[in-house]
């Protein structure tokens, strides 16, 4: 019998066909479901700040819709809204099977319409026109705007658009955003400052009062030293409240008049338009331009409008900051732990049921470390600190509550199960004649495994601590309990001593997902950001897992020729 003829009668279960197939599915399955997500993440993500046409729709009734078209769909028209179309709309809808198509425009205008969407369906169209007046414009507040500029206010004088120029209306434009975040800067950054101070003199005094009686010699010269500090601030107080005013009156004389598709006018100051545009009219330069624009922004600027627009910057700092401090505390109670498991402890049955817990803490829901957290982290121990350090802040909580540090160590809590048990299995894959030859050589234990053992594993190691700060910047359950919030007043850092500060609450990309695409007024509104912060978050859990694997292979080549 030939080659050939036994390959073709060979059962296929006895070579294992079958289930080399199954594993080859399995794996393609896999793969079809992970590029899958990434591709939808990365194509919605990445055309959220694409800017469209706007459609003026003239509807068979006669009303008009001005927007945007984000998507469209197909439905099926109830009895009711049948029996009011003609028989013609009737007749080409039961030729589609009973469904209609329709598409959902972003028309802005929250201010006047009470709504941002609207649908339209294809039989309530007469036309669908882009004329070149139509601006879309994104203001500080209420969101967008869709219509044409009525009239715009310079120094004091009227002018229309057609008279004045769009191009000289942008560098208005320009102006009066950088009067906007001067004014901004005196307030939140100038007057914060001297508010700052005046609550430090306050807390100051407080101090001196529980360290000394209220009516001691050393209260009333406290008191005397802080009446005159805080006359002082005051006084600069003033001065920065005259200077912001001065701008916000010249600020005044720089105004633009909007009309919406209906005809009704809004008139709003130039600072309050953060950009704008003649959608129908721009080049593809223009677009690419507002593109990167609005990246620009998403990436450097706070959030605005119920984080459905504006930029994540205070978000990432909080990922990125309660990721690494996170990585401070798992990886030395990790590995300390494993060493200790591996090459101290005497092997039996304590060990064991050690080894056990620490595989079976890798199991507890992640809401209980949560829990857990603002039990001990932020009520006992934050409490404690509060009472010892802080007695002149309460009842007003400063440890003792969430905070960017409590959710660090919540969340090394919740890692440090993986970087034990892959520690342990980097540890007992260095060869054990390498112990035995250092051993031999007269070095101690401590010797052996600070120069021999250590080093080898390290590559194992890290490949723990990868997966660690993978889990721990994707949760969100337990950070929403012991520290992150919808909108954080103050960075964990600033310009006042200690400049670091744990104790602040922070904003975390994941929550920011969470709250914009489940707890904001329009979920329709906020799927744009959804998307965009997903693929965000997605880039920085690469970057800082590829930071950690290029480390792991550059020690991998450090170590891998290297003999005892």
């Amino acid at each position: 019998m030939s080659a050939a003829s036994r390959r073709y009668t060979t059962d296929l279960n006895a070579t294992g066909e079958p289930f080399l197939w199954g594993l080859g599915g399995a794996l393609a399955l896999g793969v079809l479901l992970v590029v899958g997500f990434l591709v939808m993440i990365f194509w919605n993500g990445a055309a959220t700040f694409w800017p469209k046409p706007i459609h003026v729709v003239t509807l068979n009734d006669g009303g008009v819709v001005a927007g945007e078209p984000t998507r469209d769909n197909v439905f099926q028209p109830g009895a009711e809204l049948l029996e009011k179309l003609t028989e013609g709309d009737r007749e080409a809808i039961e030729a589609n099977s009973g469904f209609a198509h329709r598409v959902l425009y972003r028309t802005g205008n929250y201010d006047i319409y009470n709504e941002d969407f609207r649908w339209v369906s294809d039989f309530a169209v007469e036309k669908v026109e882009t004329p070149s007046d139509m601006y879309l414009f994104e203001r500080q507040e209420w969101g967008v705007f869709v219509g044409r500029i009525a009239g715009v206010t310079i120094d004091g004088k009227q002018y229309d658009i057609g008279g004045y120029g769009y191009g000289a209306l942008q560098e208005q434009q320009t102006a009066a955003r950088e009067r906007f975040n001067e004014i901004r800067h005196i307030e939140r950054e100038e007057i914060g400052a001297i508010n700052h101070y005046i609550e430090e003199a306050r807390l100051d005094l407080k101090r001196v009062a529980l360290d000394h009686e209220e009516g001691s010699a050393e209260y009333r010269q406290a008191e005397r030293d802080t009446a005159q500090r805080i006359a002082e601030l005051e006084k600069e107080y003033e001065e920065l409240a005259a200077r912001a005013d001065a701008i916000k009156e010249e600020d005044r004389r720089y105004r633009i008049t909007l009309e919406e598709i209906g005809g009704r006018e809004k008139e709003l100051p130039l600072s309050q338009i953060v950009r704008f545009y003649p959608a129908n009219d721009l080049s593809g330069l223009d677009k690419a331009g507002i593109y990167l624009s609005r990246w620009g922004e998403f990436l450097t600027a706070e959030p605005r409008e119920a984080n459905t627009e504006g930029g994540v910057l205070p978000a990432i700092f909080g990922t990125v900051a309660m990721t690494l401090i996170m990585v401070i505390f798992v990886a030395p109670l990790g590995v300390i732990t494993a060493l200790y498991l591996r090459e101290y402890a005497k092997q039996g049955r304590l060990v064991s049921m050690v080894r056990i817990s620490v595989n079976n803490l890798a199991g507890v829901p992640s809401i209980v470390y949560g829990v857990f957290g603002l039990g001990f982290f932020a009520y006992t121990l934050g409490g404690g600190i509060d009472a010892l350090f802080f007695p002149e802040r309460l009842p007003s909580p400063t440890f003792g509550t969430g905070g960017i540090l409590w959710a660090s160590l919540t969340l090394a809590l919740l890692t440090v199960p993986v970087v034990i048990v892959a520690s342990e299995e980097a540890l007992s894959a260095v060869p054990r004649s390498m112990r035995e030859g250092s051993l031999a050589c007269g070095a101690s234990t401590w010797q052996t495994l600070r120069f021999v053992v250590l080093p080898r594993a390290m590559p194992g190691i890290m490949t723990g601590l990868i997966l660690a700060m993978a889990r721990g910047a994707g949760e969100v359950a337990p950070l929403m309990l012991v520290g992150v919030v919808k909108l954080a007043p103050e960075l964990p850092i600033d310009g006042f001593f200690p400049f670091v500060h744990l104790e602040r609450s922070f904003m975390h990309l994941g929550f920011h997902i969470f709250d914009v695409g489940f707890q904001s007024r329009n979920s329709e509104a906020g799927k744009p950001m959804v998307y965009v912060t997903t693929m965000l978050l997605l880039a920085l859990i690469v970057l800082m897992n590829a930071s950690a694997i290029y480390i792991r292979n550059r020690l991998k080549k450090k170590y891998a020729g290297g003999t005892f």
